[in-house]
Formats: structure tokens, sequence, C-alpha cells
């Protein structure tokens, strides 16, 4: 093995922090942090401020997906809240034939949701209720920005949101985004939403009205509000309410008719659980507002005791 012979570009390359330019703005890599289908998020560190960020490259690889990148820009771009990730400054860089589309965002230590509920799911812990319903709140505020818009963001699930520090959630991951409101008219219309929905909002949080999209009818924001029900479910239970279902390879399309079941082994309140089950109503015309949601929350927050106590 000694003798193996040196190669000098190599042990420069391990040696030298590669470095990104973005609006003039020196960043230096750092290491990975995670990989998806046609995207990847690397940690950087600004050559100035000294600050981490993470670098979310797309490989677009057609005009389409250049556009999509764009949309998730653009979504980013319309938004200063508290409760949604901002953008810090974005790119797109042309290189061998290949376009990427380079968004920086601000580092979150302390990641996603889930990772957080995983966390706790090993320990055999559960979160507090009080915590519950302070993050929830938080999500739902986001959310309403969204909705305030004429927006929904049809993507949301435990690991599109993040928590810092202070357990303030940061909804992220604008790329599935688009208008409120869908009008269709037709059964081509309807399958084009249907398989535009295969593709773009994760099975186990999908709303009941994206499986069998219906030739004439309106889809619209509250499709949000079904997967801000599995969102809750999640936290309440440390698994989504279709995950196993996915798993098993058995039907979440059929499963998702059906009310949803709160296990006899639930350990909250009983407000938490009739605004759980208030929010995950099959038929989506009956499903609430987010304002509706937001008031409950502020309702239940406000008659919760101060004392948190740990349920184990």
């Amino acid at each position: 093995l000694n003798n193996a012979p040196v190669n000098m570009g190599q042990t420069l390359c391990v040696c030298s922090r590669g470095s990104i330019t973005i609006d003039s703005k020196k960043y230096y890599f750092v290491q990975k942090l995670d990989e998806g289908g046609f995207s990847f998020v690397d940690l950087v560190e600004g050559a100035k401020d000294g600050h981490f960020y993470a670098l979310k490259k797309i490989l677009c690889h057609d005009r389409q997906a250049r556009q999509e990148a764009q949309t998730e820009v653009e979504m980013h771009q319309m938004f200063n809240h508290p409760n949604i990730l901002s953008l810090v400054a974005h790119s797109f860089v042309e290189g061998g034939g290949k376009t990427e589309a380079w968004l920086l965002l601000p580092y979150i230590r302390k990641g996603t949701l889930w990772s957080v509920l995983e966390k706790l799911r090993e320990k055999g812990s559960l979160m507090p209720e009080k915590q519950i319903l302070k993050i929830f709140r938080g999500i739902c505020s986001g959310l309403k920005a969204i909705h305030d818009k004429g927006y929904a963001h049809r993507d949301l699930k435990p690991t599109n949101v993040l928590l810092d520090d202070d357990d303030r959630p940061l909804l992220m991951d604008l790329g599935s985004m688009n208008r409120a409101r869908i009008e269709v008219r037709g059964s081509r219309e309807a399958m084009t939403v249907q398989d535009w929905a295969a593709q773009r909002c994760t099975i186990s949080y999908r709303a009941p009205e994206l499986f069998n999209v219906e030739s004439h009818c309106i889809i619209d924001e509250r499709t949000d509000i079904w997967s801000l029900g599995c969102v809750l479910y999640c936290m309440m239970m440390l698994e989504g309410p279709y995950d196993l279902i996915f798993q098993k390879g058995d039907s979440v399309a059929l499963a998702v008719q059906n009310p949803v079941t709160i296990p006899a082994s639930c350990r909250y309140s009983e407000g938490l659980r009739v605004l759980l089950s208030s929010i995950m109503v099959s038929n989506a015309q009956e499903r609430p507002n987010i304002v509706w949601v937001l008031d409950q929350v502020q309702d239940l927050l406000s008659h919760s005791p101060n004392t948190q106590t740990n349920m184990v």
C-alpha cells in the first residue's frame, strides 16, 4: 500500500476547500447534507460572514424542469414570513450542456420536524401537548400566508417542515406550489391533475380528492388542510396515519376514503383529538379552511395548562 503511486491532483483536491460564488459572494463547501431524485443539498459557509447556509442544487434536465425551478424561486420570493423558509440568493448555472438551479437557503441546524419526531420515537417519548400546539400554530400560520396569496403548498409533510432552535417551524420545499384553485373541465384535465399529483404530492399525505380526480370539479387549497391533519397526527403518534398502509403495499387511495381512526392508546386531550378529526375530513367540501383551524389551535393553546407534562 505504501508503494502506491500518489496522485497529486487528487491530494490537492482534498486539501483545498471547494468554493462557489452566488451574487458576487463567495461560499465554501463544507459537506453534503441530503440527496433526492433531481436535487441535492450541500452545507456551505459564507466566506465573508462565516454563517452556514444550505445550498440546494436542482438538476434541470429539460426546459420544463428549469421552469419548475424558476417557479420555486418565485414562490420563495413572494413571501417574507417567519414560518416560511426565506431564499438568501439564487443562480442558474450552465455548464457541460446542463443547467443547475442553485438556491441558497438559511441552514437550520436542528433539521426537520420528522427528524425530531424520529428521535422521540427512538427514546420512547411523546411530544408534550403544548409543544405540539405551538409548533402546529406556526405551521398553520405559514400555510395561511400561502393561502392568503391564492396559492397552495401541495406537499405539506413533516420532512418539509424545518424546526429552528426555538422550535419555530419553517415551511420549505415550495417546488410543488401552484394556484390554490384548479378548475377541472373534462376527463382529460382530470387525468392531467391526477398524474401531476401522483408525481408531486407525497402519497401518504395526499388528499383523497387527488387520487381519483372527478371530471368536473374544483380542487382548492383544502388539499393542504388534509395534509396538515396528517402532520398533526404524525406529531401525536410519531408516524403518519397512512405510513404503515403504504409500507405494507396496501391501497392508500382506498384508506383515505374513510374517516381517520385515532388509536385508543392516544394520550392527548379530547380537544386535540377533536381538532384532528375535524381537519381530516375525506370530503373536501366539508373540510375547514386554515382560518378556522388557526382559531381552534389558538383556543386550545389559551386553555392548555402551562405545566408541561412530559409523556413517556
